[in-house]
């Protein structure tokens, strides 16, 4: 989707996708480091990078719509902490070398170029000892209605995200289906890819 399909999806009050956090990024919260930078990739409305700065985390959220940002802004002042807010495409965006203590790819579904691009400017961002934490949907979500492409292309196997990661530590990676309540955008039955790695030290 383009910077102006995602404005008109966000340009409502509602949260498309809720104000809470996702539940796998909640589940990882005993891992995170106590202070640090934390970017929140494609964030869209803020609930991911919110909760990260609620962690203690100096956290950016990034992501191409500016109508989203914003009601990132004000969902932040809401829950009384500092998000630093960054426009940004990512087919173009200069990725920092080890600047981040964690990063949070949640639902970025991207053709196969980019996402590429994408994936290997993460494992750069990191710093030593660095986390990941993604969550993403698989071909199978394309039989359930809660949400996500209806592209094929744009959907992540397993073998993809090993092969795209292959430089980071694996921790966890974990298929299955789970059941969705993030806002209307994402609600009911859904098939996801649970990946957990880090960056070597």
């Amino acid at each position: 989707m383009s910077a102006a399909q995602w404005d008109q999806r966000y340009a409502d009050d509602h949260y498309h996708y809720g104000t809470a956090p996702n539940a796998w990024l909640i589940s990882q919260a005993w891992r995170l480091p106590r202070s640090g930078a934390a970017l929140a990739l494609a964030d869209g409305e803020g609930r991911n990078g919110v909760w990260l700065a609620q962690q203690g985390l100096h956290t950016t959220s990034l992501d191409q719509s500016v109508v989203g940002l914003a009601k990132a802004q004000r969902l932040a002042q809401q829950c009384g902490v500092t998000l630093h807010a960054e426009h940004a495409d990512l087919a173009d965006w200069a990725w920092p070398e080890s600047a981040y203590a964690v990063i949070a790819s949640i639902y970025v579904h991207l053709p196969d170029a980019l996402r590429r691009r994408t994936h290997a400017g993460i494992m750069r961002a990191l710093c030593p000892g660095g986390l990941l934490i993604l969550e993403a949907f698989t071909p199978e979500q394309l039989a359930c209605s809660s949400g996500g492409p209806r592209d094929l292309a744009l959907l992540y196997s397993e073998s993809m995200l090993r092969a795209d990661f292959a430089g980071l530590e694996i921790l966890e990676l974990l298929g299955g289906e789970v059941l969705l309540d993030e806002g209307p955008g994402h609600r009911g039955s859904g098939r996801v890819l649970r990946l957990l790695a880090r960056r070597r030290l």
